[in-house]
């Protein structure tokens, strides 16, 4: 879908909204002006007085177009993205079947701004008319947007000057899911690798305790992701969590998270491992209840498979257990989804995720064109989720959006009181520095107040073991940046 400028040059604000509204097409930003092809002319004039953006949008044979505006006297960066956003969802409006529903609102964390605007002091109510009369978002979706952004707000309560979050990332898989774009490896295929992984990333967690013993910061939050964490074999996996708590001081530390993920790689030796190492909560993914679904994305699991799995974390003494869920994958129906729901909440875990399938051009499933439910049964699905979960006592405490998801919807965690998953909401909220840890790991160091600074460590792991020293020296680095 083409995109051509005209009077300004604020791609990203109008390029993320054309993704977030027009999930299924490429965008293309073009040079020239166009008419009657799919694509959007987004312009900015500057007059005397007022400052006015204008979006002319052909799609489908129909031509959108609306315009927004300013006092020219009151141009900020933040007001000129903000007409530039308005008059192209209200353009998109009249050429799209249905109003989206997170409106004008572009980005992958909608929360952030609504916790903001709390934590200025304005009212719920006065949150509820921003993203209502601003950003045009529907009512169930403010309603999301302002529970999850109460959760943040009870969340950094609990944060001191000097605390931040560990991420440790494990980059293996059993196999690989149709739906997944993430960089990881499968056990099968390279499993040669593991054990040349951890030896480096057993020398970044000690480099890194030495740094933080050497600082003032504590950790607050500590979670081991992926990929499958538990593609590790149990002794595999006992060396990684005795290499953290020989290296880390976590007696500050108020949460303890494993990805434990397929329920394939679990079993209850691995699973007492894990708890008896100080870990307190356990992540097990089902992503559907329903056999056929899970057959046609790649499981290579049973609904009733991980049940099991499930109560073996229980008799493994684990008390706060989040189970993944996935809307919009192939051959599934509002109805089997729903199924689904009712069986993961019987189960009554502390966390329920829901995911909106986003399609993504790593995944096999991109280019398997495998059938996807519509549209308009995503929309029933994740009806059925918010109505359901908040009748059996979940509330949703953290959310965000991802490039190309079904419906331009978005993902959310759900939890019963008192069982916030606290990494989720500071990794994403960005409260406060992350350090990664291993490959695919993304550091965000809170320099300031303001002011986030992201450094990547390598994506892959044959990458990630060669270039270890060089890992190394930059986490050398990012600690002095630290304030």
């Amino acid at each position: 879908m083409k995109l051509y400028l005209k009077g300004h040059s604020d791609l990203y604000a109008v390029e993320q909204l054309q993704m977030q509204l027009f999930p299924s097409e490429n965008s293309l930003l073009v040079q020239e002006e166009f008419r009657h092809e799919d694509g959007t002319i987004s312009a900015l004039h500057r007059g005397k007085i007022y400052l006015t953006a204008t979006a002319k949008i052909y799609y489908g044979g129909k031509i959108g177009y609306a315009s927004r505006r300013i006092l020219a006297k009151k141009e900020s960066v933040r007001l000129r993205r903000r007409i530039l956003q308005q008059a192209y969802y209200l353009a998109a409006l009249q050429v799209l079947p249905t109003a989206p529903p997170w409106g004008a609102m572009a980005g992958v964390r909608p929360s952030k701004l609504s916790t903001a605007y709390l934590m200025e002091g304005h009212s719920v109510e006065q949150c509820d008319k921003m993203l209502r009369d601003v950003y045009f978002v529907s009512p169930d979706r403010r309603r999301l947007c302002i529970d999850s952004s109460l959760r943040t707000l009870a969340a950094a309560e609990l944060l001191r000057e000097k605390d931040l979050s560990l991420y440790i990332g494990i980059p293996f898989c059993p196999s690989r899911c149709s739906y997944c774009s993430f960089v990881s490896q499968s056990i099968e295929k390279c499993g040669d690798l593991v054990e040349p992984y951890l030896d480096a990333l057993c020398r970044e967690i000690a480099e890194t305790g030495r740094l933080l013993r050497e600082s003032d910061y504590s950790i607050r939050t500590l979670y081991i992701g992926g990929g499958t964490p538990t593609s590790l074999s149990t002794p595999q996996m006992s060396r990684l969590l005795s290499a953290i708590r020989e290296h880390f001081d976590l007696s500050q530390c108020l949460e303890f998270t494993v990805e434990g993920g397929r329920p394939d790689t679990l079993d209850a030796e691995k699973l007492f491992a894990i708890s008896g190492a100080g870990v307190g909560r356990m992540s097990i993914n089902p992503q559907t209840m329903n056999d056929h679904v899970l057959s046609v994305i790649g499981r290579r699991h049973t609904a009733k498979e991980a049940v099991e799995a499930y109560r073996m974390a229980q008799r493994a003494r684990f008390t706060d257990i989040n189970m993944d869920l996935i809307a919009g994958l192939p051959d599934d129906s509002p109805a089997s989804f729903r199924n689904t729901l009712e069986k993961v909440i019987a189960l009554e875990p502390s966390n329920i995720t829901v995911h909106t399938l986003a399609l993504k051009k790593g995944a096999d499933l991109f280019f398997s064109r495998a059938h996807l439910p519509t549209g308009e049964e995503v929309t029933q699905m994740l009806h059925d989720a918010n109505a359901l979960l908040r009748e059996n006592g979940y509330a949703p405490y953290y959310l965000y959006r991802q490039k190309y998801s079904s419906g331009s919807f978005e993902n959310v965690g759900w939890c019963k009181e008192g069982h916030d998953c606290l990494y989720n909401i500071y990794m994403m909220e960005e409260l406060h520095s992350i350090l990664a840890l291993g490959a695919g790991g993304m550091n965000k160091v809170q320099y300031k107040k303001d002011d986030l600074e992201r450094f990547h460590n390598p994506k892959f792991p044959q990458e990630y073991i060669r270039n270890i020293d060089d890992i190394l020296e930059k986490k050398r680095q990012i600690f002095s940046l630290l304030p």
